[in-house]
């Protein structure tokens, strides 16, 4: 495994991070989802071949993937050896103030997450999409206290517009609070909106890109036209990509071929080969994904790879802000 700083925090990271929205207790509406034994079987898999990077957040399966996260990574790993992650911003209870970004929620939601993850403080908070309706500074000051009182050691944020990035990092700089050090984008090769804004603000402030849906939502590994038990029931994923991207991902099964390697394998080592990128989030639901993750990182597309690659994308409506 290869290790990288976040951003120009001194803090180190695998290349890969494991995403944990693939596990919970989704009931009917998520029939996707896997078991706890699944998530401990991942984990202890990941952290044998050097992963130290695991996100997730307080929403997913309505917080029992930060459950079974916590619960499985304490059996297999000393809680100074792993980065671990979670988000806030979406609903977690009925009611004004069961969701956003007020100090209210923020502290409350912090502590319900440590709670779940079974641990004093996560190594990264991150605002899981900006607040327009809650000020920037009440966000900044409230993520501030999070560090101060030691329940997160570094702060991150996830997708939203570059200008709302700016100002919110702006807030912090203004009044000496904690700066985000990540940023969490919809990025891959079928999404590729981020080029535009947001992923060189990041490289211009030294913030690190932890990229989510890095596969597209598994597009990206398999025929145009398969169907898969989340495909079949994600209404926000299919909301994501349309059928002018077929040509990219024929391209990315071209390549696979002609390597002798997964297309997963291809795309994700795409995605590493951008400057900007630090880590993308890969959500495992079957064993071989873990492997095409890691193998990811040895692949070392050419030159002319990569061009083949990107040359088919078609620009897309902004999309994961929400």
């Amino acid at each position: 495994m290869e290790y990288t700083r976040l951003g120009t925090s001194g803090l180190q990271v695998s290349r890969i991070t494991i995403g944990c929205m693939s596990w919970g207790d989704g009931g009917n509406d998520r029939p996707w989802l896997k078991d706890e034994a699944f998530a401990e079987q991942t984990i202890s898999s990941a952290l044998d071949a050097g992963v130290n990077f695991f996100d997730t957040a307080n929403v997913y399966a309505g917080g029992t993937s930060e459950e079974y996260t916590g619960r499985s990574l304490w059996k297999h790993t000393d809680r100074e050896d792993v980065v671990l992650a979670t988000k806030v911003f979406n609903r977690m209870r009925p009611g004004p103030n069961g969701a956003g970004l007020s100090r209210k929620a923020i502290l409350q939601e912090i502590d319900a997450s440590l709670a779940r993850l079974g641990t004093d403080y996560v190594d990264l908070y991150q605002i899981h999409r900006f607040d327009p309706e809650t000020p920037v500074e009440e966000t900044m000051e409230a993520l501030h206290d999070v560090v101060k009182a030691g329940k997160a050691r570094y702060l991150g944020a996830s997708s939203m517009y570059g200008w709302q990035f700016a100002k919110m990092q702006h807030a912090a700089e203004r009044h000496g609070w904690t700066p985000f050090v990540s940023m969490q984008n919809h990025y891959n090769l079928l999404y590729r909106e981020e080029e535009r804004e947001m992923l060189p603000l990041c490289v211009d402030q030294g913030v690190g890109v932890i990229p989510w849906s890095p596969l597209a939502r598994g597009r990206l590994t398999r025929p145009w036209d398969t169907q898969t038990a989340r495909s079949e029931t994600d209404e926000f994923g299919r909301s994501l990509y349309r059928d002018e991207d077929q040509a990219v991902v024929e391209k990315v099964l071209a390549v696979a071929s002609r390597r002798g390697v997964a297309p997963a394998r291809v795309a994700l080592a795409w995605l590493l080969a951008q400057p900007a990128v630090t880590s993308p989030i890969v959500g495992i639901t079957k064993p071989d994904h873990l492997t095409d993750a890691l193998a990811a990182v040895e692949l070392e597309l050419t030159d002319d790879e990569i061009t083949e690659l990107g040359s088919d994308y078609v620009p897309h409506a902004v999309a994961g802000h929400r």
